[in-house]
């Protein structure tokens, strides 16, 4: 399998022995290992110049807009190099005109007030403008799981039943 150098995809993996499955698991198993054996791991990567695999971002965080792939990983570095910006969790929301479209969550740098408008158009100079968010909520903390992990869901469901294009 041939992939472009820095293009972002599914990261799949082939071994000689694969996982033979999930204990109790069926439909978790058929989703995530095919008839050819290739374990779909969730992951979005990209390969370097050398080689390598960076993993970049989750298939389950990226979203559509218009027709163009988000992928949150990167708008959330691009926003975090934002003087303003400490921390930032982007999330993808329905949009009736565009699908979806990008929720940033933007958690300031102490002594640097972060306001919503200057970060969404300062983000369209510094992004494509399908990538810039749309709405921008600066919040205190993320909410994390045990590991520290943005537990993106819980961002969702703090914004489910907002429309996005207002």
């Amino acid at each position: 399998m041939s992939v472009a150098i820095r293009m972002p995809t599914a990261v799949a993996s082939q071994r000689l022995r694969p996982l033979e499955g999930y204990f109790g698991g069926d439909s978790e198993t058929a989703a995530t290992i095919d008839a050819d054996g290739w374990l779909h791991t969730g992951d979005i990567g990209v390969i370097d110049e050398t080689g390598r695999l960076r993993i970049t971002d989750r298939i389950k965080d990226m979203y559509i807009v218009g027709g163009f792939n988000a992928y949150p990983a990167e708008i959330e570095s691009i926003l975090c190099g934002h003087p303003a910006v400490a921390h930032a969790a982007v999330i993808g929301v329905p949009d009736s005109r565009m699908a979806e479209v990008g929720a940033a969550f933007i958690v300031p740098r102490v002594g640097k007030p972060a306001e919503a408008a200057r970060l969404i158009a300062w983000s369209r100079q510094d992004m494509a403008s399908y990538k810039a968010p749309r709405r921008v909520h600066i919040i205190g903390e993320p909410p994390v799981n045990a590991a520290g992990k943005v537990l993106k869901t819980v961002l969702r469901g703090r914004l489910a039943g907002q429309a996005a294009d207002r």
